[in-house]
């Protein structure tokens, strides 16, 4: 699921993008699951990761943040191993996934 532009730009500034998008989704609690761990992680990410979070970012805030807190189920397209990694990320602050 990469972006269009993924193969045009350098990792270095896709990682400031997905950097910048997580921290200005629109609703406060979307950018703070996703911009405290973009800012934490994004430069240990792989590319693969990075297209994980490029696909994360095009779903709606209210969708992202009910997947994360366990309110709605997470669609599998969504459901990847990076997802669990932000959730964990968070430390208990949402509860437990099954």
């Amino acid at each position: 699921m990469a972006a269009p532009e993924a193969e045009t730009i350098s990792v270095d500034a896709r990682r400031r993008r997905i950097k910048f998008r997580a921290w200005h989704r629109g609703m406060l609690e979307t950018d703070l699951l996703l911009g405290r761990f973009a800012d934490a992680e994004v430069e240990k990410l792989s590319l693969s990761e990075l297209d994980d979070f490029d696909a994360l970012l095009e779903a709606l805030d209210r969708d992202v943040f009910a997947w994360a807190t366990g309110e709605t189920p997470t669609p599998v397209e969504f459901d990847t191993p990076l997802f669990r990694r932000i959730v964990a990320f968070h430390g208990g602050f949402f509860p437990a996934r099954t």
